[in-house]
């Protein structure tokens, strides 16, 4: 039996041919090699997304600010929501597409419009008016390239073991952490084991994967306007500190899923998901302000709608004028126009920082296991459908996300809004609770393997 492989629980789940048992398949080291060549290109595939994507974020308040006075930050939240609007409307078209013909169409796709959306993004300065429509136009296009998540990882579940999953998923989540920071399978047909999916806990995980997504939406959201008003940061300070943070997390990510690889085949994906949302819980608990500081009140009225007379020279030389010049002539401050800065404590320093390295502590943790369990949950079947449900569920989530924290923030502040937060993180711990035995492999469930 030289060259071929035959082990218990290590065969690819969608390599199975009718009637067989997963145990009983035998692959080539052919076949092997080239399955696991495909799975490293999707990770290069998926680190260069995340590149770009960590590339723009933390600019996008100072950028929109730039080529639009007009815009403030609730429309901040729906430029932001945009990219998720996107991506939740592509995902499920993406995924459903993988299914039936071959994946590299849906993600060739995927790449061309993001290249579009990218080069629209990056000229949005040159247009004379509507800036902020035009940005939010691109960040919605970006999302739309960015559904090919649902096609990824719907690939490596099919392409990988039960006792593969874990660790490519989190090999998939690692080389996004690291952009942070700077072959087909068979194609016989799937085996299906007797008895049907356990539905009750496909919805918990959507929405487990929902709540995640959802705090760390409006997180990355909230940051660079929560550090400009707390801190009186300028805008090239909050680009810079915001983004040295971003990396950092990155960092922190890239050794969680290390360690989470480890740690599940000690305790289980379902116990590490139960700690990854106390962590979260604690760590937006922490940034609830108290005590008796207050920040820095900016007075002056930045969002003039007028736009005052101006020379062809003054235009020109506003057009060389350096960005550090610009930016050191803004007023800093939490904005009068935010009635709960002069009744709000300020966020002390030292409790932003804990409570970043604490969120990004759990987020990781819980995007990870929410995907892991999902991919068992469903068991030896072709998933771009699924996936493209659970990519559609955390893209509303990065809707809602930005667009519930601007509003409730600029309306009510933070200390509404981070309390509402580890509301809804104690209910999602709840359900957890609740549909906690439930979240099993589809074949433990049945009784072909032991978990």
């Amino acid at each position: 039996m030289a060259g071929l492989r035959n082990e218990s629980e290590q065969e690819p789940l969608l390599g199975d041919t009718p009637g067989s048992r997963e145990w009983d398949i035998l692959e080539t080291e052919e076949h092997y090699k080239s399955r696991w060549r495909s799975i490293r290109i999707l990770y290069l595939t998926m680190f260069l997304s995340s590149v770009g994507f960590s590339i723009v974020m933390m600019s996008i308040w100072p950028y929109l600010q730039k080529i639009d006075p007009t815009a403030d930050t609730s429309f901040l939240g729906w430029v932001i929501a945009s990219y998720s609007l996107g991506q939740m409307v592509a995902s499920p078209i993406f995924g459903l597409w993988s299914n039936y013909r071959p994946r590299k169409e849906p993600l060739i796709v995927s790449i061309l419009i993001s290249v579009a959306a990218n080069c629209l993004y990056a000229y949005l300065h040159i247009p004379a008016s509507h800036n902020k429509y035009y940005m939010l136009v691109a960040r919605g296009l970006l999302g739309i390239g960015a559904g090919n998540v649902a096609v990824v990882r719907s690939y490596t579940a099919g392409a990988t073991s039960l006792q593969e999953r874990t660790s490519s998923m989190a090999n998939i989540s690692m080389c996004q952490a690291l952009g942070f920071i700077l072959g087909p399978a068979s194609t016989d047909e799937a085996q299906v084991p007797q008895g049907n999916i356990d539905q009750v806990a496909v919805v918990a995980i959507n929405v487990l994967f929902f709540v995640a997504l959802f705090i760390f939406a409006l997180f990355e959201t909230i940051i660079t306007p929560l550090t400009m008003d707390m801190y009186a940061w300028t805008q090239e300070q909050a680009v810079l500190y915001n983004g040295i943070i971003l990396a950092a997390l990155g960092v922190e990510a890239v050794v969680i899923f290390l360690g989470v690889k480890l740690l599940s085949k000690k305790i289980g994906e379902r116990a590490i998901l139960l700690g990854g949302l106390i962590v979260v819980w604690v760590g937006f608990f922490i940034l609830l302000p108290w005590g008796n500081q207050f920040p820095k009140i900016q007075w002056e009225d930045l969002h003039n709608n007028s736009i005052p007379n101006t020379t062809f020279g003054e235009i020109i030389i506003g057009l060389w004028k350096s960005p550090m010049e610009d930016d050191n002539e803004r007023p800093t401050g939490c904005s009068i126009e935010q009635a709960w800065c002069l009744y709000t404590p300020v966020i002390h320093l030292a409790q932003f920082l804990t409570s970043v390295v604490l969120i990004g502590l759990g987020y990781p943790v819980c995007n990870l296991m929410s995907y892991t369990l999902y991919s068992k949950i469903l068991g030896p079947k072709p998933q771009g459908v699924y996936m493209g449900w659970l990519t559609a569920s955390g893209s509303g989530a990065r809707i809602l996300g930005p667009m519930f924290i601007s509003q409730v923030y600029a309306h009510w502040g933070p200390r509404w809004a981070f309390s509402l937060v580890c509301g809804i993180i104690v209910l999602t711990i709840t359900l957890l609770g609740v549909v906690y035995k439930r979240l099993i492999a589809l074949s433990v469930r049945y009784g072909r393997i032991q978990e």
